[in-house]
């Protein structure tokens, strides 16, 4: 199956595509993120805590909550780390020049710990690992820039520097994965486009996407071979004009195929 999640709605859908079953799944508005868990759940960034939602029983369980409590400031997207770990991003949105940032990035432990990661980043966005683990990616859209950080599990994120600068596409990077080779692919929502850069940071291909703003992927199929993109109807700052945006959209013909994701380890 495929998840997505419609944030401001707080509903979360789940179709499974060879059949067409399509499910609705009411979450508190507004969700941030969603990562598979082992087992029949996933784990999910609220608004500023940390919950678990089981599909079979509909219950949402609340595991750990962050410092950070703002009415500007939510969490925004997330991904799970080789170890089972949680990573999510806020967003500090309405930030007035010379505002510090409030909220950035935190990792939640199978145990419910909660670590804060980063403080600078004021729009997280597309996180994601190398395939050895090693490389976080991380996007601050705001800045235009996607960053990334050697990556240990257990420690503190280490050597920040800038990966890509997306100001030439005049858009910055949204939602974002790696593929079976290390490279990256990230969504240029204002740009309608999808961009794949090489593991040193140099773009091999842009893509046009028929979505007026285009939002997040992941890959899927059976050989991994598809991408699932996700696409805005209607958001805090943009609406989409055409009948399919807000739609869910399927490409092909990849020159790669993804990877399994990740799933939070808790039990």
């Amino acid at each position: 199956a495929v998840c997505w999640i419609d944030a401001l709605a707080g509903i979360l859908w789940r179709l499974r595509p060879q059949s067409g079953v399509l499910e609705q799944h009411s979450l508190p508005a507004p969700v941030g993120a969603i990562a598979p868990c082992r087992g029949d759940a996933v784990v999910v960034a609220l608004r500023n805590s940390f919950a678990v939602y089981d599909f079979a029983t509909r219950a949402l369980e609340i595991l750990a909550h962050i410092t950070v409590d703002h009415p500007r400031v939510r969490f925004n997207d997330g991904k799970c780390d080789p170890a089972g770990n949680f990573i999510a991003g806020t967003m500090h949105m309405e930030r007035q020049p010379g505002e510090a940032v409030l909220g950035g990035l935190y990792r939640l432990r199978p145990d419910a710990r909660v670590e804060q990661l980063a403080d600078d980043i004021g729009f997280a966005n597309g996180p994601c690992f190398s395939p050895d683990g090693h490389t976080l990616y991380l996007a601050d859209s705001l800045e235009r820039t996607i960053w990334a950080y050697d990556y240990d599990p257990c420690g503190p994120l280490r050597h920040k520097r800038k990966f890509v600068d997306t100001g030439r596409f005049e858009s910055g990077p949204d939602g974002a994965t790696v593929d079976a080779r290390g490279f990256v692919w990230t969504v240029l929502t204002r740009a309608g486009q999808l961009a794949r850069f090489a593991p040193d940071g140099e773009l091999e291909r842009l893509v046009a996407l028929p979505a007026t703003y285009p939002t997040s992927l992941c890959f899927g199929g059976a050989r991994l071979d598809r991408i699932y993109l996700t696409s805005i109807s209607r958001s805090a700052r943009l609406e989409g004009p055409k009948p399919h945006d807000g739609g869910l959209f399927v490409i092909e013909g990849l020159p790669a195929s993804g990877r399994l994701p990740h799933r939070f380890a808790r039990g």
